[in-house]
């Protein structure tokens, strides 16, 4: 693999939760991603109402912005400050409860009920719990995820998506020997490889 330095870097949850905590989050933006509003098209594929996950979701404005479109938004994010942090940048009212499947996880609803973050890691959610998706927007998640665990990642993403999905995906491009990481360096055949 051409991932250099970069195949054995793990970095923790509380490291994720330390970055939040510190306001260490300049992949947060606060306009939103360019490329999503490029794509949009390819996302909807003329569709409305749609159910659309964003995997590591963290407090990104996107969330908001396809809710007022009339989508359904699920987003999971381990961080408790960061899905807090959405609700109230965007003055929006939500709701907290425990999710009974996981043990200390927590599923945080707006009153309008079309936007459920769920607060706890990627990999304890399935779809019987979370049902399945017609699109992903995945901005900041497989490159956040450590490499180790990118199959583990890409097999939970297929099962979380309907057939006839769209699945967005922004990686990042340079020499992994001279960053460690996140985001990480994720090379096209291994996107190949990990979803086919």
């Amino acid at each position: 693999s051409d991932i250099g330095s970069q195949k054995d870097r793990v970095v923790t949850e509380e490291e994720w939760l330390q970055k939040w905590e510190m306001g260490n989050i300049g992949f947060h933006k606060e306009q939103g991603h360019p490329l999503l509003q490029k794509y949009l098209d390819v996302l909807l594929n003329g569709r409305s109402g749609l159910r659309i996950f964003f995997p590591l979701c963290g407090k990104a404005v996107e969330m908001k912005w396809l809710a007022d479109m009339g989508h359904n938004v699920v987003g999971v994010e381990v961080s408790e400050q960061a899905v807090k942090e959405f609700f109230s940048d965007h003055s929006l009212p939500y709701c907290e409860e425990p999710v009974p499947e996981i043990s200390g996880a927590k599923m945080f609803q707006s009153t309008s009920g079309n936007i459920s973050l769920y607060c706890c890691s990627i990999y304890d959610l399935s779809s019987s719990m979370v049902g399945k998706f017609d699109g992903v927007w995945d901005r900041g998640a497989l490159v956040a995820v450590n490499p180790c665990d990118r199959q583990r990642y890409a097999s939970l993403m297929i099962n979380l998506v309907e057939k006839n999905s769209s699945y967005l995906l922004v990686t990042v491009s340079y020499d992994p020997n001279k960053h460690k990481g996140p985001p990480f360096y994720v090379p096209e055949s291994e996107i190949k490889s990990l979803f086919g």
